[in-house]
């Protein structure tokens, strides 16, 4: 037995230990990941509401595992419901949802960030609206008063910042510290009607197992008629087609699979010390973050789509305010103004024309030139100075 075959063996003896310690000691981890997967019994999962959906909507579900164009090519159907829950879905898809709530179809799109081409269609802007830890779901209509679920852990704190006139309120956001906030819509869309919902987490596992909570899922899905309605959840229900999943899902697999990769690394790591050549001078890579940071700003000025800077300059000023000055930036009013001149000591007609242009970036169908973007962005770059 020579000497090198002795280390391996005492390496492999260490790393053998180690791991069994550690499988012993080990303590059981809870996923608060915001998966929305059907299959999953992690808190944010859906595998809960996946189980009584079915009776939710009275044997008359069909979950659909195709994308929404495959499907509407292929199958002609009567005005029906649709339901959509957190998933990713193509801009081909939401356009076939869309001709079919014209039709008389009616959907509901349970979604924390809608898509743009959704928001711009039915005429709504949805945001961060909130920071705070807990909050209250509640339905504007009068016999759902007494029907309600506490959010307590990880709120999305998104809501409708602007809504279209002629755009119905059906549900709300309750805080302590803030005015209450929209968070579930109802849209007339030809002969359909769609309702918006920005709040997935109220059909999660960790929400809908606790008691008294399964009545407010069960009045927002009342406002579906009763008829057909079909579950889009392609993106949750495709197996996962990477070739090491069995070896990953099985605890014991895993843990040989990693020692083997572990004794490859060790292997590799001793025989290379003594056989290893002379490694060549390689140059440096280049930094090319100001030439990629030059293209990108090259391809906004060529599409003409000074809106979008601007509001995502004036996003970054606001951040930048919050972290760096302390200052709440959700009501730009006098008041903000006021502080910020206090804390920046620029000119107050300077603060007050930065306010306005931010307002004006934040405002989706602002119209905005080319002067309006070099402006505001030269008045917050002194501000912040």
């Amino acid at each position: 037995m020579n000497k090198t075959f002795k280390i391996y063996a005492l390496i492999f003896i260490i790393v053998m230990v180690i791991l069994a310690l550690l499988e012993v000691n080990k303590k059981e981890v809870v996923d608060w990941r915001k998966n929305f997967d059907v299959n999953e019994k992690s808190p944010f999962g859906l595998f809960v509401f996946n189980q009584e959906v079915k009776d939710l909507f009275k044997n008359n579900l069909k979950k659909v595992d195709v994308t929404a164009y495959d499907y509407y090519n292929e199958n002609q159907k009567k005005p029906h419901n649709i339901l959509v829950i957190e998933s990713e879905i193509d801009t081909e898809s939401w356009n076939k949802i869309l001709d079919e709530v014209s039709k008389g179809s009616d959907a509901m799109l349970i979604i924390a960030k809608m898509p743009k081409e959704i928001s711009d269609s039915i005429g709504f802007y949805d945001s961060q609206i909130s920071f705070e830890d807990k909050n209250v779901l509640k339905l504007t209509d009068k016999k759902y008063q007494n029907d309600f679920i506490k959010l307590d852990k990880f709120p999305s704190g998104r809501g409708f910042s602007y809504i279209k006139p002629g755009v119905e309120v059906l549900g709300k956001t309750v805080e302590e510290d803030n005015s209450d906030q929209a968070n579930f819509i109802k849209a007339k869309l030809g002969k359909g009607n769609i309702y918006v919902h920005c709040e997935p987490l109220f059909l999660t596992n960790y929400y809908l197992l606790k008691s008294g909570n399964t009545k407010y899922a069960q009045d927002v899905f009342s406002y579906l008629k009763d008829r057909e309605t079909l579950w889009f959840v392609e993106a949750n229900t495709k197996e996962s087609r990477f070739f090491m999943r069995f070896i990953l899902g099985n605890p014991a697999l895993k843990y040989a699979w990693w020692l083997l990769l572990s004794g490859l690394v060790l292997f590799i790591f001793f025989n290379a010390k003594r056989k290893q050549r002379i490694v060549p001078i390689i140059e440096p890579l280049k930094n090319t973050s100001l030439d990629f940071v030059k293209s990108i700003g090259n391809l906004y000025l060529q599409e003409g789509d000074f809106h979008d800077m601007m509001a995502k300059k004036a996003q970054y000023f606001l951040n930048k305010v919050r972290l760096d000055l302390l200052i709440d930036t959700q009501n730009l009013d006098d008041e903000f103004a006021k502080k910020l001149q206090l804390k920046t000591g620029k000119n107050i007609e300077i603060i007050n024309e930065s306010v306005s242009l931010i307002k004006k970036a934040q405002d989706p169908y602002a119209s905005v030139m080319k002067e309006d973007l070099i402006r505001m962005n030269k008045l917050l770059d002194d501000i912040l100075k």
